[in-house]
């Protein structure tokens, strides 16, 4: 049988190179991200189990592992949660975002390699590891920017950002192009197809807003002046 994949994401080196030396001793295949957003570059559906720190950079532990439970390539994958906060609120809003474990820190290396054990066990991780499925074109995600074009719905880090539907459109046609620059009369045509006559000052307010509501990914969304508007990476 093919060892089991686990990755570690810890914004501490020095704990992911432990935990990856000792896990590796068990037989394991390892690997480590340093943040959720470099997690997220990573083949994540085919790993058997996710160690997930929480409070790291911009999108946290408690993000990354919203964007998981809602992909069916990942939401099969068991976490376990290894953080500083203790609270009992912390661990039930863990648990309630479907992690299989939580360890609070400091803990013992012996400790986190007996609940990994444990969870693999009870997962029946097991779990077949299959080939990534074909791109969705109906759900298109960027880290942690999810957008899902049958239920017309936009999140982020697995909070939902409300657009207009022109504003959602536009989004959909922007990252549909990534590192193409569209121009206005293009995205008119996309977007507003045979409606009234559109001025391209409304195309310039729209992407306006829309920016505010995406927060920091609202950078990705470019101008070129005099060619028109981008998603670019």
């Amino acid at each position: 049988m093919s060892k089991y994949k686990i990755l570690v994401v810890d914004d501490e080196e020095s704990l992911c190179e432990i935990l990856k030396f000792n896990l590796e001793k068990e037989g394991y295949e390892v690997a480590v991200a340093y943040s959720a957003e470099e997690a997220l570059a990573l083949d994540i559906q085919n790993m058997n189990l996710v160690i997930l720190d929480i409070m790291m950079g911009e999108l946290s532990g408690f993000g990354l592992a919203r964007i998981l439970k809602r992909k069916a390539e990942t939401a099969s994958i068991p976490i376990i949660f290894c953080s500083a906060l203790d609270s009992e609120g912390d661990k039930i809003k863990g648990l309630d975002l479907g992690a299989d474990d939580y360890i609070a820190k400091p803990y013992s290396v012996a400790e986190v390699m007996a609940r990994v054990r444990s969870v693999l066990r009870r997962s029946g991780s097991q779990r077949v590891v299959t080939p990534a499925a074909p791109q969705n074109d109906n759900v298109i995600v960027f880290e942690g920017l999810e957008v899902n074009n049958l239920n017309k719905r936009c999140f982020i880090d697995g909070e939902e950002v409300q657009l207009t539907r022109k504003e959602f459109d536009i989004l959909v046609l922007l990252l549909s192009h990534r590192g193409t620059i569209l121009s206005r009369e293009q995205i008119m045509k996309q977007v507003w197809s045979d409606e009234v006559v559109v001025l391209d000052r409304t195309i310039d307010v729209n992407i306006t807003r829309m920016r505010k509501k995406l927060g920091n990914y609202g950078n990705y969304i470019i101008t070129r002046t005099g060619y028109g508007y981008g998603f670019e990476v």
